[in-house]
């Protein structure tokens, strides 16, 4: 179980949000259910899914359903989960979100 997340940087305020509803989100979910979030997280804002059909999952991540609309900016909000994503598979390489 995630007990605490927390994050620390500096970025547009795209990344910023995202990496605060995610660390609010994450905590008390177990490695499964974070998991799930991150898959379903970036697949609505690269747009490989809809995000009606995932409203109650989503709750507030719901608000960056809009953000596969702009291209340029997804990289923004997923940079986070894709930290979370490399965090949680342990590895200590670099993250990227290409």
């Amino acid at each position: 179980v995630i007990a605490d997340v927390s994050f620390e940087g500096s970025g547009c305020a795209i990344s910023k949000a995202s990496a605060s509803i995610m660390s609010a989100i994450l905590k008390g979910k177990n490695k499964a259910e974070a998991e799930r979030l991150f898959e379903l997280f970036t697949g609505i804002v690269t747009g490989r899914i809809d995000p009606l059909g995932n409203l109650a999952e989503l709750g507030k991540l719901a608000a960056f359903a809009g953000v596969a609309e702009f291209p340029v900016r997804v990289k923004c909000a997923t940079l986070p989960w894709h930290t979370m994503h490399g965090a949680l598979k342990g590895g200590g390489d670099s993250i990227s979100t290409e």
